[in-house]
Formats: structure tokens, sequence, C-alpha cells
């Protein structure tokens, strides 16, 4: 079992710490959107990087239709994940619909996670009475037909909508890249689950400390989003970065960084990373 979970997520483990740090990537993408990030990390932690089944280089054919309808079948693999490699009291960093996974994961095994980085994350994607989401139902329902019908032509066009940065179109290349190599039978699911889940209710059951990190200009998860997730979470820090789009994680992994390092010394001021 133990080399089945992890080649089942083609995970990867780097580092020398003790305490493990474990990454977690967005929809259409996999972990190599990390590459900018972790190794700043890589001295002190143990670093866990690893593809959700369906995405990167996991066993396509261990994707369940009916284990995938929900978030709660992603944050299964990651305890599976984590209890594999006997983590506990680590580091979860979760980028956009990952955050919320890590959020799920946490929740179901506390004993994993002391901390969570919660990057662009957003617990529901469509408005609802007081609650800004940044779509209207209607504009999300457009938005997965426009999936299902071209799947090429979607990731064109909501590549650069998502990664923002116009002036740098080779970050949106990638993201087209990613989109394109993602089956997208697989991706069509993977959406409906994203952008249709509402998790606002799992905020407040969240037990471990998180760091809220917020781009100043991001269409997918709003300003609004970010600060909704820290006024519902028991204990987080809220850090608007000045990068924009949605993956600072890729356009601004310097001011990534240095958001993280600075949550991490206020937890244990004596701790210099």
């Amino acid at each position: 079992m133990f080399l089945s979970v992890l080649r089942r997520n083609n995970v990867k483990v780097v580092g020398s710490g003790r305490r493990a740090m474990v990454f977690a990537h967005g929809f259409g993408c996999d972990q190599n959107m990390w590459r900018f990030v972790w190794p700043a990390f890589a001295e002190e932690y143990r670093i866990v990087l690893f593809d959700h089944v369906g995405c990167g280089g996991s066993d396509l054919k261990a994707y369940d239709v009916g284990k995938y309808t929900s978030l709660e079948g992603y944050a299964d693999d990651i305890i599976a994940i984590c209890r594999e490699l006997d983590v506990t009291h680590g580091i979860f960093v979760g980028h956009s619909v990952s955050a919320m996974i890590g959020a799920i994961a946490s929740i179901q095994a506390p004993e994993l996670f002391d901390d969570l980085v919660m990057i662009g994350p957003s617990p529901r994607y469509i408005d609802d009475q007081e609650y800004t989401g940044g779509f209207s139902e209607a504009q999300i329902h457009e938005l997965l037909d426009f999936l299902d019908d071209n799947h090429m032509g979607w990731s064109q066009a909501m590549a650069t909508v998502i990664m923002g940065n116009p002036d740098r179109p080779e970050l949106s290349e990638e993201l087209i890249n990613s989109f394109c190599m993602t089956d997208p039978e697989i991706a069509k699911r993977f959406a409906r689950v994203t952008f249709l889940s509402d998790n606002r209710a799992d905020l407040a059951r969240v037990t471990a400390r998180a760091l809220v990190l917020q781009c100043s200009e991001d269409v997918i998860a709003p300003q609004a989003v970010g600060a909704y997730v820290h006024q519902r979470l028991p204990d987080s820090a809220f850090v608007l970065l000045q990068a924009t789009g949605h993956c600072p994680n890729l356009s601004a992994p310097e001011e990534t960084i240095s958001a993280m390092k600075t949550f991490f010394e206020a937890r244990d001021p004596e701790r210099r990373i």
C-alpha cells in the first residue's frame, strides 16, 4: 500500500527537515507549479510534493468518478499520503481549490497539520445573498458549459484570466500548457467540483492556525473572498500581496515566500528561516 499511494499521486519527497511541509496545486496544474517556492524551505523542512489524481504524473487509472465528486475525495488522498509518510504537526500549503481541500483534510485529521497556508482560497465561487464569491450562478454555469464544449478554447481563454499579468505572457502560456495536458473529461469533472462547491461552513471547524494570502487583483478569488475566509477561520493571519492574478506562486514567488516566512517566524520568534 505504501508504494501504491505514493505512485498514485506521483509523490516526491525532498529536503532535510524533520517537520513536513506539504504543497498542493490548484485546478488544472501539477506539483511543478511550486518549483519557485519550495526550495526556499527545503533546508528546514521535509518537502512533500504530489499531483492530485487526474493531474500531472498521477495514475489516471486511479481516478474514481464517485470518489472525486466532492472535495472530500481529494482531501482523503492528502490524508492517505500524509499517513504513509508519517506526517504529523506539519504545514500544508494549498493553492486555490487546494486551500479548501487542505482545510477539509485538517478537519478530518487534525493531527496532520498545525499550520495552513491558503493561497487564493475560496470556499464558494458563487455569490449568495450577503456573500460575495465573485461570480453569479449563471456565470459559473456558462464557464462550465464552455469547458464542456471546447476544452482547448477554454484553456486558452481562462489561463489568461486566471494568471493575470498580461505583460508577462509566458506565465499564461505555461498555464495553458498545463491545462491542455490534463485529461479533458477529468478536467470537466474537477471544474464542476471546484466551482460548484460550498465549503463556507467548514471554515469555523478548522483548528489549525492559517495564513491567508490574497492577491491585490484576482478575478478568481476577489479581496472580499480572502477577507471572508480570514474572518471565519478561528485562528488566522491575512496578507494582501502586491502580486496580481491568481497564481503568485508563479508570478511573485519571492513575495509569497517572504509572507510565509514572516508567518512562521511569528509563530516561533526564536526560529529564523
